[in-house]
């Protein structure tokens, strides 16, 4: 479990991550920030043939590490991205790694958040607030429905970890007796490192 001094995790919230991405190092920072390098590049981008493996290696990595028994349980929710379904640069990695995940039957992934208008991806100091990002998200009302008791967020890097909780808010907000957790590819490494369960002790 993270908890953060800072940024707007509290000790309430359960996430997992399974690599650390050192900030500000780009794409030299590491294995890890090659990975996330890879996987967040964008269509005409130098090197995005790089993309479809670092999709395929992050839903491999996930499959290590979430049992089955774990996975019969949870609806998986990918956190959406930056631009909305008709936008041609629409991004669906983090829905690629989810349903790439592998168990003897298909994980149950639902694009149950969706993004209501375009926003600019947040770097620097642009970062929203929870209530901020709610405002421009909306329950997928069709996947609502028959939704397992936990339910795992789904994104690659925890930053602030804005997103997690704005999402968390709205799930539980319709479905308050589900198990809301955070499931990342990496946490941002950060100068004062806070105590964490990693995501392969989630069912220890």
């Amino acid at each position: 479990m993270t908890r953060p001094t800072a940024g707007t995790l509290d000790e309430g919230d359960d996430c997992h991550y399974l690599y650390e991405y050192t900030a500000g190092k780009g794409w030299q920072g590491g294995e890890t920030n090659q990975l996330i390098h890879n996987l967040q590049k964008k269509r005409n981008d130098g090197g995005y043939h790089y993309k479809a493996p670092a999709i395929a290696r992050c839903a491999r990595d996930l499959s290590a590490v979430l049992s089955a028994e774990w996975l019969d349980q949870a609806t998986i929710v990918p956190i959406p991205p930056s631009k909305v379904k008709t936008d041609p640069a629409y991004d669906d990695r983090m829905v690629q790694v989810c349903r790439g995940i592998r168990a003897p039957a298909p994980p149950d992934v639902r694009e149950l958040i969706e993004q209501i208008a375009f926003t600019d991806t947040f770097k620097g100091g642009n970062r929203k607030a929870p209530a901020e990002l709610k405002q421009n998200y909306r329950i997928a009302e069709n996947h609502l429905q028959n939704l397992r008791g936990i339910v795992g967020i789904f994104d690659d890097v925890l930053t602030t970890g804005s997103h997690f909780k704005a999402v968390k808010e709205m799930i539980l907000e319709r479905a308050p007796k589900t198990r809301v957790i955070g499931l990342f590819v990496a946490r941002r490494a950060i100068p004062n490192p806070f105590g964490e369960v990693s995501i392969d002790e989630l069912l220890k």
